[in-house]
């Protein structure tokens, strides 16, 4: 099988953006030079890589394959460049940063303050659901990850560097919203809007509910926690979210957190990565950063 560095990263944006014009536009190049260059490359595989219904294009059984071996490669060039710049006493380095979505409301802090730190740094930050996040640890594609709850089957190096409590949230016009001591029996009386299945959020949520005998009767499934938060305000029902997504909307007085027994579900941040990953001299900062400087850098609201 014939390719070339230049195909695999043509053919990583077009299948990351599945769109040949946005992948042209991120890499300064015409449009047709990327459709030829993925041609090329399927005719190299000797398999189609994408395919394409109406408007949209979708990655092929083998364009998914390939994804995963062009990310690899890709990664594995980077840390070498990154070893050769260190080994040259350079300050400069690139940072891959895998966060969960509800993470994201406070990593670009800290990647601002780190950035601020190391001018030099190269930063690439993807947010995902807990599966995209058990992918990028899987496939070693990433430098970093930061979520809840490590999985139990990969052999991880895992630290906790803050608390990250989940709260019930609702309207302020909630009958609940004026309640205090209010039985964790009674929500189940409620309509919940939870997250999409694969979340991290969704598990805790589910699992917290099935420890203390109880079920959620009514649910409405939402993609995002914004998603949640403006149909928990519009008063589709309530809402279980980390505390830390919540600055803009209690300051604003568009949500309350109501006074449950049991509740906060309390977990932790973790920040973590494969074991036996060698981690670059950025990469090994920015995790020694996030451990001893996220409290004192970060302003998140605390109950």
């Amino acid at each position: 099988m014939n390719l070339t560095l230049r195909q695999l990263k043509i053919f990583e944006a077009v299948a990351r953006l599945l769109s040949y014009t946005r992948a042209a536009e991120e890499l300064h190049l015409t449009q047709p030079a990327v459709s030829m260059q993925v041609k090329q490359l399927e005719a190299g595989v000797g398999l189609p890589l994408f395919e394409q219904l109406g408007k949209r294009i979708y990655l092929t059984e083998a364009g998914r394959e390939m994804e995963r071996y062009a990310h690899r490669i890709l990664h594995t060039l980077e840390e070498a460049e990154q070893v050769f710049d260190e080994l040259r006493g350079l300050e400069r380095g690139r940072l891959h940063i895998t966060v969960a979505s509800t993470a994201n409301y406070f990593v670009p802090q800290l990647l601002a303050a780190f950035c601020q730190r190391h001018p030099g740094v190269q930063v690439s930050l993807d947010v995902t659901n807990r599966e995209g996040l058990l992918a990028a640890l899987e496939d070693n594609v990433t430098d970093l990850v930061i979520m809840g709850k490590p999985p139990r089957e990969m052999d991880l190096v895992a630290e906790t560097f803050m608390d990250n409590p989940l709260v019930a949230i609702a309207a302020p016009s909630h009958p609940l919203a004026g309640e205090r001591d209010i039985p964790l029996e009674r929500l189940q009386q409620e309509t919940f809007l939870i997250r999409e299945k694969g979340s991290g959020t969704r598990s805790a949520t589910e699992r917290f509910f099935v420890e203390h005998g109880l079920s959620l009767s009514s649910t409405m499934e939402m993609s995002s926690s914004e998603s949640i938060k403006q149909g928990v305000e519009a008063g589709l029902g309530l809402g279980l979210l980390s505390l830390h997504t919540l600055e803009m909307e209690l300051a604003l007085k568009r949500l309350v957190i109501l006074d449950v027994r049991e509740l906060p579900i309390l977990r932790k941040w973790y920040i973590m990565y494969r074991a036996g990953k060698r981690l670059s001299a950025v990469a090994t900062a920015f995790k020694q950063f996030v451990s001893n400087e996220s409290a004192s850098i970060l302003d998140l609201p605390t109950l």
